[in-house]
């Protein structure tokens, strides 16, 4: 065993509190021992404001931050740098600080539901397709990427994946949600463009393409080349785009279902618009699991109908409470299949959705069927 004598560093009044002690969890422990092992740096982020709680990013992950009390006392020490040898005994090391609590990271889902707020007044549509590189003007509240990495308590990579997924542009570095109309336009000349070109859709030349639409339909590259990337993907050594079917189909059927925010439209109808939409080529595609935790169904007393109504999950409260409380106000009972689509931005993975149905819901078995009612009782 090895013997060492404490003593307090001189400064130690003063180093109080500057200490925290973090508990990695094991992907991170094993980030840094490969990170270690391959002689390579790893970046890590602290973000949050005073009126929010701090989170740690790595560059594809987050996590929040939470202190955990301590049993018993734990002491940072030091050796006693050469300089101050003299004043200490052989062996002696220095304490520096006492921890009665350490740091508890735990994966969370990214706090991107804040930039729906920060750039909802600059949606891009046809209007802005001549515009030039904004000049400096106050007036203008500009959002940028950086602006984005700075502000928005996620990594860089679920910060690139929530712009994907939200369909927000970068035009002249700014942030810009794409209309949904504009952007149905844009996916329908895609797949006329596609046609009439004679290309096929898994290795379509991105210069003939990208060109077709910067010349016939005053689509600028820099926007279309982006909605390409959304839903494919470049091989920028063959200079060939991969569609990615399931996703631009899915795409026009949101289009059409974002019509109906206001009255439902009947399943049948709203499949023959689609299928209308997405052309021969694509009909077979076209499902309403691809839809799943965008609508709301129901079914007409009488009649076989079934009418469907836009309720998209990115649209409900991310406090997991309030959104369950959303959701049992809209239906009194759920099936698993139908309930789980809108809890997969509020929970990180499965292990995490599962405990928050456990927490907010009763579950209840019919004739086989599991189905999810409140725990707590809502009135509208």
């Amino acid at each position: 065993m090895v013997e060492c004598e404490l003593s307090f560093s001189h400064a130690s009044f003063d180093e109080a509190g500057s200490y925290k002690l973090v508990e990695l969890t094991p992907d991170l422990t094993t980030l840094f021992e490969n990170a270690l092992k391959d002689d390579i740096d790893v970046n890590l982020t602290i973000k949050g404001h005073s009126n929010n709680d701090a989170v740690l990013c790595t560059d594809k992950k987050t996590f929040s931050m939470r202190s955990v009390s301590l049993s018993n006392t734990i002491l940072v020490v030091t050796p006693v740098p050469d300089e101050k040898a003299v004043d200490f005994a052989d062996g002696a090391v220095i304490i520096r600080d006492q921890l009665n609590e350490i740091i508890e990271l735990v994966p969370v889902v990214p706090k991107l539901h804040k930039l729906s707020a920060l750039i909802r007044e600059r949606q891009y549509d046809e209007s802005q397709e001549d515009e030039a590189e904004p000049e400096d003007d106050d007036s203008v509240k500009r959002f940028t990427y950086q602006d984005a990495l700075e502000q928005i308590q996620s990594s860089e990579e679920e910060l690139k994946n929530g712009l994907k997924e939200r369909k927000i542009l970068i035009v002249h570095d700014e942030l810009r949600p794409i209309a949904p109309a504009y952007l149905t336009r844009l996916l329908e000349l895609i797949l006329n463009s596609l046609v009439s070109l004679s290309m096929k859709h898994d290795s379509a030349s991105t210069e003939r393409l990208l060109a077709e639409l910067a010349n016939e339909h005053e689509i600028p590259r820099a926007v279309s080349e982006q909605v390409m990337r959304w839903f494919g993907e470049i091989d920028t050594n063959s200079g060939k785009w991969t569609m990615n079917v399931n996703g631009i189909v899915k795409e026009v059927g949101l289009g059409i279902l974002g019509d109906y925010r206001h009255e439902p439209i009947e399943k049948n109808v709203l499949l023959a618009k689609w299928k209308s939409q997405v052309g021969d080529t694509f009909e077979s595609s076209v499902s309403l699991d691809l839809l799943a935790g965008n609508y709301i169904q129901s079914e007409v007393l009488g009649s076989d109908e079934i009418h469907l109504k836009y309720f998209p999950a990115f649209a409900l409260p991310v406090d997991p409470a309030a959104r369950f409380s959303e959701l049992f106000l809209t239906h009194s009972k759920w099936k698993t299949d139908e309930i789980t689509p809108f809890l997969s931005d509020i929970a990180v993975n499965s292990k995490e959705r599962d405990k928050l149905l456990l927490k907010y819901c009763r579950a209840v078995t019919d004739a086989g069927v599991v189905r999810y009612s409140a725990r707590a009782q809502y009135q509208g």
